[in-house]
């Protein structure tokens, strides 16, 4: 088997803690020149961003230079260039340091932080944020949380060693658990495993249940619950990692988590800047033995779930993302 040959390093630094996109033109197509590709590659909405970009040679080839749209298309060219950025409202709570070493750093993310640049959320995420901050320009992130769930994220130092840490999740050797606030239901027999197959399509908000092969297991335990408010803490261990298997199988159970904007039914999202009653899902602990070092780590996230330690300050203003 071949094996692939990385790409040449970009010719651009970082903006903002935010690579620069990288364009591989590809083997076959019926475009003449860059610019034909990349103006169909983008769509017609964003003709005048490419134009733009061109005119002002902030497409670059491999070794720094300007490449003019109408440079002649070579099959397996690269070309990269940095994207507007788009206008974004700060999230105002501090991203902590759990561990740090040589070889990876471990955050606990605030609530409504994206973990990696995506769509709307570029320069506020968390990886952009480390790599402003420690000053670490390389670092990459392991694995992902959603922007609305707080707690533990895995980042690492050398993009070399990133494959082997990313295989530890994939190969589920890291012990995650997790902590939520829900309804607490009298009747419902817990501790349980709660096993179903899960799908998410493309371009839809929400993941959904479908009968198959079950792909989405995870273990729900009551860890405590209040008669004044009919609410509950439970203590989530999820064995797989489908996109919202947590919140869906909350929701499935009958006991949704508290915030949820998608689960049991999508909700209209507050404004810009609306950052009350976030969603009471925190990924509480990590626990694995390090591919590179062999040590051993355990590490907890010190954020509180807002709803559960103050309930009046949960549903209030804006400093309850912790």
């Amino acid at each position: 088997m071949r094996r692939r040959t990385p790409p040449p390093p970009s010719p651009l630094p970082q903006r903002e803690g935010v690579d620069p996109v990288r364009v591989r033109l590809p083997g076959e197509g019926h475009w003449a020149t860059v610019g034909e590709h990349l103006a169909e590659r983008y769509g017609a909405a964003r003709v005048e961003a490419v134009d733009a970009m061109f005119a002002a040679g902030r497409v670059v080839g491999a070794d720094g230079r300007a490449v003019p749209a109408d440079t002649a298309y070579v099959p397996g060219m690269f070309v990269w260039f940095h994207r507007d950025l788009p206008a974004e409202e700060p999230v105002p709570f501090p991203l902590e340091i759990v561990y740090r070493d040589e070889h990876i750093v471990v955050a606990d993310k605030p609530h409504f932080l994206a973990t990696t640049p995506r769509g709307s959320h570029v320069t506020e995420t968390a990886l952009a944020r480390l790599r402003r901050e420690l000053g670490l320009p390389a670092l990459g992130a392991a694995h992902r949380l959603d922007r609305l769930t707080a707690g533990l994220v895995l980042f690492t130092v050398r993009p070399e060693e990133r494959g082997a840490y990313q295989t530890l999740f994939r190969d589920r050797l890291v012990r995650k658990v997790y902590e939520a606030v829900a309804p607490y239901d009298p009747g419902l027999a817990l501790p349980v495993t709660v096993r179903s197959r899960i799908v998410k399509e493309r371009g839809t908000l929400t993941a959904r249940e479908v009968p198959g092969e079950p792909n989405a297991v995870s273990r729900v335990e009551p860890t405590g619950h209040r008669a004044d408010d009919g609410l509950a803490r439970y203590r989530l261990t999820p064995e797989t990692g489908q996109t919202h298997q947590l919140r869906v199988h909350m929701a499935a159970l009958g006991v949704p988590i508290l915030g949820d904007p998608l689960y049991p039914a999508v909700t209209a999202s507050g404004p810009a800047g609306d950052f009350r009653r976030p969603l009471q899902l925190l990924a509480r602990e990590l626990e694995f033995t390090d591919p590179v070092t062999g040590a051993e780590h355990r590490l907890r996230s010190g954020r509180t779930l807002a709803a559960w330690s103050s309930y009046d300050t949960w549903g209030g203003g804006r400093g309850v993302g912790q």
